[in-house]
């Protein structure tokens, strides 16, 4: 099962470091930031945009030498507000690709960053532009490679970070790091983690990493007879990318035939359906790990919790997530170092060996078995999670920009990470039908009044627009994530729920019970 090749992005050469004007460039982008901002590649590209702000900050962003991002030694950090600490680090722009509310939230967190000069999204969306977070890129086709390195060059962008796993998959992070642009993600073999489900259960056999039992299947009368054989309850997976809905937990037999039936014979996933995983049902508690990966050494994050199931109570079909919070008690210190030494670091170590090393961020899908009180993976995304990243972003404290190119380089061993001691939580406000068929273009209102309800509130945007008056509209399943902070998991979440009541939009809908587990395990403590 050995890749292709390996990370390409893994032997970036390292320079002298050269220092750019830091009150020079910051009091222009404070300038520039103070209106929503959202251009198109053409725009940027012919350089068109009139505004004198805007022209300052390009002309001393393209000024600065293309070997600006290179430096000689990486120094450890650990704050994102002392100033007098910054001359030792480099100076960046950054392009995030992406445009949900997990690239909103990274963009977020690198406009913090003390080293971070400009942040651009694309094709990002009208919240993230609205809030400032990032210039959009509106209409740079991710999809091609040679448009985002022209744009990288043109522009000075010494750090690309990949949200979404297609262009991962795709190839992305290949063809920026052969054009020499420091990338965080995958490569496309390495992106098979996520990518092939088969894939991950095989490496997981091979290097002995805890995991369902499970068998794959193409022909789906074996799937069904081997469901029969097994009983219910049971868990049917897509192999391919199914924007998170590619996995039925079947407690009945009829549903787990039923859902045989719409991947392998009704094709309701296209390619990525035309196999199928059938694993052991895992009773327990889910739980997310997260880790940046340089290559070698896995980081470990702050740990996550969501609510995957539509309903509350944990009831009704799955989604890409309803909300989250974090810290999660359920990841207590000893099991974090338990999932460390049984799941990431061979992990890391298995991919290296297969000649496909992973340089990224790992998310570890778990299940804490209730009979065990031991983790077993579910799955891995080879991303940041959505929305488990609004509530990570929330309370980092450290210079995200360096955190992810020191990845990039091999470095991460250099590197600590400071987080807030306070909890987070997301509220994700979907609209009404989702994850099934719902209405596009409804209206939005109360947002910025909504963030303004309790402190520490902040509305991710993951899928809004604007329409010819101006106004918010929805153009998607999973629309904003209103996120907050508070001295302990209660606090977070009656900000979080208090900021969700105050945004009038009708058409959407959210779960009222997020966090209700660690609140329960408090109670119980």
């Amino acid at each position: 099962m050995a890749c292709a090749a390996c990370n390409a992005g893994s032997s970036l050469g390292l320079g002298k470091s050269v220092s750019s004007n830091r009150t020079f460039v910051k009091s222009n982008l404070n300038r520039f930031r103070s209106s929503s901002l959202s251009f198109s590649f053409n725009q940027f590209c012919k350089e068109s945009i009139s505004s004198p702000h805007f022209a300052l900050f390009s002309s001393n962003l393209r000024s600065r030498p293309p070997n600006l991002l290179r430096f000689h030694g990486f120094k450890s950090f650990s704050s994102t507000s002392n100033d007098s600490a910054e001359t030792s680090e480099e100076r960046v722009a950054v392009l995030v690709i992406g445009g949900g509310g997990r690239e909103h939230a990274l963009c977020y967190a690198l406009k913090k960053s003390p080293s971070c000069d400009a942040v651009f999204c694309a094709p990002g969306n009208a919240g993230i532009a609205q809030s400032g977070d990032a210039t959009c890129i509106t209409d740079l086709d991710i999809t091609d490679s040679a448009a985002v390195a022209s744009f990288c060059r043109k522009w000075a962008v010494g750090l690309v970070v990949v949200g979404p796993e297609a262009p991962l998959v795709a190839g992305l992070v290949n063809d920026l790091s052969k054009a020499g642009i420091p990338t965080f993600g995958p490569s496309s073999e390495a992106a098979a983690l996520e990518g092939s489900k088969d894939f991950m259960k095989k490496l997981c056999d091979k290097y002995r990493i805890p995991t369902a039992k499970y068998q794959s299947f193409s022909n789906p009368d074996e799937a069904k007879a081997y469901v029969k054989e097994q009983g219910a309850p049971i868990v049917v997976k897509a192999d391919g990318l199914a924007a998170g809905k590619g996995v039925v937990v079947a407690m009945t037999l009829d549903e787990a035939l039923s859902a045989i039936d719409s991947m392998l014979v009704q094709g309701s996933f296209g390619s990525a359906g035309s196999r199928v995983i059938i694993e052991e049902f895992l009773d327990g508690e889910e739980a997310s790990f997260f880790a940046l990966v340089d290559g070698e050494t896995a980081l470990p994050l702050e740990s996550a919790q969501d609510h995957k199931r539509v309903g509350d109570g944990d009831t009704g079909p799955n989604t890409g997530g309803m909300g989250a919070y974090s810290p999660a008690p359920v990841l207590t210190g000893d099991l974090q170092s338990v999932v460390m030494e049984t799941i990431i670091r061979p992990t890391v170590k298995g991919m290296a060996a297969e000649g496909c090393k992973f340089v990224g961020v790992l998310y570890a899908g778990l299940m804490i078995e209730k009979k065990t009180g031991l983790p077993k993976l579910i799955e891995y995304n080879v991303r940041f999670g959505d929305p488990e990243c609004q509530v990570l972003m929330m309370r980092l404290e450290s210079d995200l920009a360096q955190a992810l190119l020191a990845a990039c380089r091999g470095q991460l061993g250099q590197v600590s990470l400071t987080w807030s001691p306070e909890s987070a939580m997301v509220v994700v406000m979907a609209s009404n039908g989702y994850p099934g068929s719902y209405q596009k273009g409804t209206l939005i209102k109360n947002l910025e009044e909504a963030e303004t309800v309790a402190p520490m509130v902040k509305i991710f945007h993951a899928g809004t627009g604007l329409d010819a008056d101006g106004n918010f509209i929805a153009t998607g399943g999973r629309v904003l994530g209103i996120t907050a902070r508070g001295k302990d998991i209660q606090e977070a979440r009656d900000r979080a729920y208090d900021a969700a009541e105050a945004v009038d939009w009708p058409e959407g809908f959210f779960r009222r019970d997020i966090g209700w587990r660690a609140l329960t395990l408090k109670q119980l403590v």
